[in-house]
């Protein structure tokens, strides 16, 4: 297995909005990002990957790019990013930008032209329809509610969006604008970054002719998603830019592929075909959700997330490379979702992250996750700020009369907002966030749960991670080495092995709040030597092959 520096870093992404203020305005900002480099640094991680800091009138937080060479004024100047840049690489660090691509702002000059009139320069940009008997062209629905196209009164079609109205996609069909995606590409790159995280990048190829979606409950993201997911084209445009771009650049690439499997995955990261390195996949992050999707809660059943983590570990071990997140600005908080925030809030957050730090593949980190934030309870929805949960909030209460309080506990459990809350640095007013009115509340757990008083806690979530991180780098196996499920049917403990050579690792996790029994298979080949890390103080004067794990408890073993 080729070694490459993308496979040995940690990576924690930042969405700037919700991490530092450095001018007192509410909003994070490019000069608060920099204020915190050396928080970043102490902790460990190797990439810093950057959430949206272009131009945008901020429709979807950012994801809504009027400018692609441009920075929004809520973050700062251009110089401000080259000063960040500048920092995070003196710091030995890397820089990874969003690329928002399968669709741009409707107030971007390329929409604003494109909508003038039919023949205009720019229409190709777009995606543009006329109507089917004087309705929508099809029956797409908008990830964000509602129909996935939108009547321009001026040019009598309808256009193209699978998120907002104001994020109208882009024709990856038309040469031209392939053209300036890779233009504006290298025009980041040349500035000195050091890759791209690439958003809904497996949505940018559609069946030809936008046939009608099969009408399915539950269906996931929009009614006829397997029309514009994986398109025909999918993997021609992704050659085609690794080709132009990518592959005149030592830069790290993962795309965000809601509904790709293990079979498509291969293909996009295979390194003979020249596509991507990553993929973030979403099968594990709906393991939770029932067949109403998202919002429909159940349980997590811990053999399904055994039976997907395996299929993803084993499935691209030597073909592709796993990407391995827990938590990101679309995803509530990890510690709440699979864990317990409350009487085992440290052990689970520790427990979760050891799970997924010692899997094959590249972890990710999210602000706040390496603290221990937790999800949000607001009272009110005037309270949220996400277009996905006002608009949700609006179909089923509003317009469906369902029960207001049952979906309130969907948006208490799922909604994007609890990732969004801004980040706890003290028990300062705020969080230590801004000295002004923060655009969205704070946590009201700020004053228990903040980086001060995690980094001044040795036994801390915080000091929990940078350990972590560094074994990463003490111990090649944890990147390269294979995947063996142990325990398949077990409902409590999820343990797996890994192996390097003559090298083995054990991993241990309870994921229950109950004391649990574990005694090692006898036909697991393992001789325990040493443990590595556990988030108990375990006394390892007992037999490490049979023992009691405490709830939420996590323990590491080298053997061989």
């Amino acid at each position: 297995m080729e070694k490459t520096w993308w496979k040995e870093s940690v990576v924690y992404q930042i969405y700037p909005r919700s991490f530092h203020d450095s001018n007192g305005d509410g909003i994070g900002d490019i000069k608060g990002i920099t204020d915190k480099l050396d928080y970043l640094s102490d902790l460990g991680v190797d990439v810093i990957w950057l959430s949206p800091v272009y131009e945008s009138p901020n429709d979807d937080n950012g994801y809504d790019i009027s400018d692609y060479y441009g920075i929004m004024d809520e973050f700062g100047t251009i110089e401000d990013w080259e000063e960040l840049l500048d920092q995070i690489h003196h710091r030995g660090m890397k820089l990874i930008m969003d690329l928002v691509v399968n669709h741009s702002s409707d107030e971007h000059m390329w929409f604003q032209e494109a909508k003038k009139s039919k023949d205009n320069t720019y229409r190709d940009y777009y995606i543009w329809h006329e109507g089917k008997n004087g309705k929508e062209p099809n029956n797409w629905k908008s990830s964000f509610s509602g129909s996935a196209w939108e009547y321009d009164e001026n040019t009598k079609e309808y256009y193209l969006h699978l998120f907002s109205k104001k994020q109208p996609d882009l024709n990856w069909e038309n040469p031209k604008l392939r053209e300036e995606i890779y233009n504006m590409m290298k025009w980041w790159l040349d500035k000195g970054i050091d890759g791209f995280r690439m958003d809904v990048i497996n949505f940018i190829s559609k069946v030809p002719g936008f046939p009608d979606g099969a009408e399915k409950a539950g269906e996931k993201y929009v009614s006829g998603g397997k029309l514009f997911r994986n398109g025909p084209r999918i993997h021609e445009f992704l050659q085609e830019m690794n080709k132009e771009v990518l592959t005149n650049y030592d830069v790290m690439t993962v795309g965000e592929m809601p509904g790709v499997n293990v079979e498509e995955a291969k293909k996009y990261t295979d390194y003979q075909r020249k596509e991507l390195q990553m993929v973030f996949t979403f099968e594990h992050m709906d393991l939770d959700s029932g067949t109403g999707g998202k919002w429909d809660l159940k349980p997590l059943e811990l053999t399904d997330l055994k039976e997907n983590i395996s299929k993803w570990q084993t499935g691209l071990h030597g073909t592709g490379w796993n990407s391995l997140y827990w938590n990101n600005h679309d995803q509530p908080r990890i510690v709440s979702r699979f864990g317990n925030d409350k009487e085992f809030w440290s052990e689970s957050a520790k427990m979760l992250g050891t799970f997924l730090h010692m899997l094959q593949g590249t972890p990710y980190i999210y602000q706040g996750e390496e603290i221990g934030m937790t999800n949000v309870r607001f009272d009110s929805i005037d309270d949220y700020e996400d277009i996905e949960i006002r608009n949700m909030y609006y179909e089923k209460v509003i317009e469906g009369n369902e029960d207001h309080d049952k979906v309130m506990e969907s948006i208490y459990v799922k909604g994007r907002d609890n990732a969004r809350t801004p980040f706890q640095w003290n028990s300062q007013p705020a969080g230590g966030f801004t000295k002004g009115e923060p655009w969205i509340r704070v946590n009201p757990n700020y004053k228990e749960i903040n980086a001060e008083k995690a980094v001044a806690d040795e036994n801390s979530i915080y000091h929990y991670y940078r350990k972590l991180i560094k074994l990463r780098k003490q111990h090649p196996i944890i990147v390269y080495g294979d995947y063996h499920l142990i325990l398949p049917d077990h409902d409590k403990i999820y343990a797996y092995m890994r192996t390097l050579e003559n090298e083995k690792l054990l991993v241990i996790t309870n994921f229950s709040e109950e004391n649990v029994p574990f005694k090692q298979p006898e036909n697991v080949d393992f001789k325990p030597k040493e443990l590595i890390i556990g988030n108990y103080n375990t006394e390892e004067k007992g037999d490490p092959t049979s023992f009691t794990l405490k709830p939420y408890e996590a323990r590491v073993y080298k053997g061989v």
